[in-house]
């Protein structure tokens, strides 16, 4: 029983002193280095840092992608920073995967404008074009109506696309026609009637003169008879007076 407490004694006695002073020692002689953090840093700047301590950087990728983050930045570091190791130790650094991954097309037709972009963008897709297409609904105003690259056709980041958007024009309505009436051989002033009553305006009344027709006669009109005017349009006459 003495002999196994001694032995326990002694390894107890051991274990203080290779915690206590062998390893502060071993420690202090730069037998162990501290792994520095080097996330987000590029791979180059990374690899510079580790080397400055005596490690060595080992690039690995990430087996996802993610979106607009450049694939030469640090996303996570194995040992991780703190880490007590051996000099010479591999640090592992994980960058983001290097091919960007294809994807289908989305399909934009019926989509706002605004809601296009921001799908585009997402992807890492340029719209490269906006053109616009008359509809005749006005639902389909500011809306996609037609792409350049059909959905689901598989293509890959930076793909450019055109969109065609849709622009609603309100028909114009057409304004009532009118006829305008025969004063030829009218009065003046049945003539200047008449074309009251169809919803036209007195123009300009010229005179000519002339031994053979009655005074105050219509000879000529302008527009003429059974023109399709718009209303309030003008009716220039030309009446005879006597000769002196």
């Amino acid at each position: 029983m003495k002999k196994a407490g001694l032995v326990i004694l002694l390894l107890i006695g051991l274990v203080l002193i290779f915690d206590k002073i062998i390893m502060p020692f071993y420690i202090s002689q730069g037998s162990v280095k501290v792994v520095p953090d080097v996330l987000n840093m590029d791979f180059e700047a990374a690899s510079l840092r580790l080397s400055q301590v005596g490690l060595e950087a080992v690039k690995s990728y990430d087996v996802k992608y993610f979106p607009r983050i450049d694939s030469n930045i640090i996303l996570s570091q194995m040992p991780e920073a703190g880490t007590e190791v051996k000099p010479g130790r591999k640090v592992y650094l994980v960058v983001n995967k290097r091919e960007k991954p294809a994807f289908p097309m989305p399909d934009f037709v019926g989509r706002e404008e605004f809601d296009a972009r921001q799908i585009a963008y997402r992807m890492e897709m340029e719209v490269q074009d906006i053109q616009g297409s008359t509809v005749a609904r006005p639902e389909w105003d500011g809306r996609v109506v037609s792409q350049s690259i059909p959905a689901q056709t598989i293509v890959k980041p930076g793909t450019s696309i055109s969109l065609a958007i849709g622009r609603y024009e309100a028909p114009v309505q057409e304004t009532q026609k009118i006829t305008v009436p025969n004063v030829l051989g009218k009065s003046l002033a049945q003539a200047q009637q008449l074309i009251a009553e169809a919803g036209l305006s007195m123009g300009k009344v010229t005179t000519e003169y002339s031994a053979l027709l009655v005074p105050n006669t219509v000879i000529s009109q302008r527009p003429g008879v059974g023109s399709l005017v718009s209303a309030g349009q003008p009716v220039e006459l030309t009446v005879v007076i006597m000769a002196e």
